[in-house]
């Protein structure tokens, strides 16, 4: 008897697998559409960099050509931009000056995000970059450095198989709307806050 039990289960289990995969077959089958997609991850939770860079990493490994702007500039190189730097394959700016987390000099600031939109804008319209990351953009935005339409006339443009991926903890509205794909990170703890020390490879 109870073995009879265990194989109903099992067979209502199968059944519900097999449901669970007839739907998503037919998801797949429907999402014909061939272009890039826009991604955008917000929120309070460390790893959106690390996200953005991990999926570039992706794109790497499949020989795509990458573009990378980072908008903000701490006191060291980062160990992505040590590691990516170099790589033949992207096509990497760290802003020169102006914005970082240790001041603040909003003239200086504006010169500097001017001057790395301007650069984001040329990988926007370079139908060889395969994948644009434009890492803590939107810290541009809530300080008012750059216009958020001039974004959204970019990437509405931009070449049709480009992919664009954006970080920061918020962003406008405007841009929210927009994306084809946008994932809030979520802050459950943060070593940070017990005690420990920020360390390279893993802060920075």
């Amino acid at each position: 008897m109870a073995n009879t039990a265990t194989q109903t289960e099992a067979e209502k289990q199968q059944a519900r697998l097999l449901k669970k995969k007839a739907v998503v077959d037919q998801r797949i089958a429907a999402a014909t559409e061939e272009r890039g997609v826009t991604i955008l991850l917000t929120g309070n939770g460390k790893g959106k960099s690390s996200s953005a860079f991990g999926t570039m990493a992706r794109a790497l490994g499949h020989g795509q050509k990458c573009g990378v702007i980072q908008f903000i500039k701490g006191r060291k190189a980062t160990g992505e931009q040590l590691f990516f730097g170099e790589h033949p394959h992207v096509d990497f700016h760290v802003m020169g000056h102006g914005f970082t987390w240790e001041t603040r000099d909003p003239e200086l600031e504006q010169k500097a995000a001017n001057q790395a939109w301007s650069m984001a804008k040329v990988m926007l319209a370079d139908e060889s970059i395969d994948f644009v990351l434009l890492d803590e953009i939107t810290y541009m935005y809530k300080y008012g450095y750059l216009d958020e339409q001039d974004l959204i006339d970019a990437l509405a443009s931009r070449p049709a198989h480009q992919n664009v991926m954006m970080t920061g903890r918020t962003a406008p509205r405007v841009l929210l709307d927009s994306v084809d794909t946008h994932s809030k990170i979520a802050n459950e703890r943060h070593a940070f806050a017990g005690g420990v020390k920020a360390q390279p490879g893993i802060e920075w």
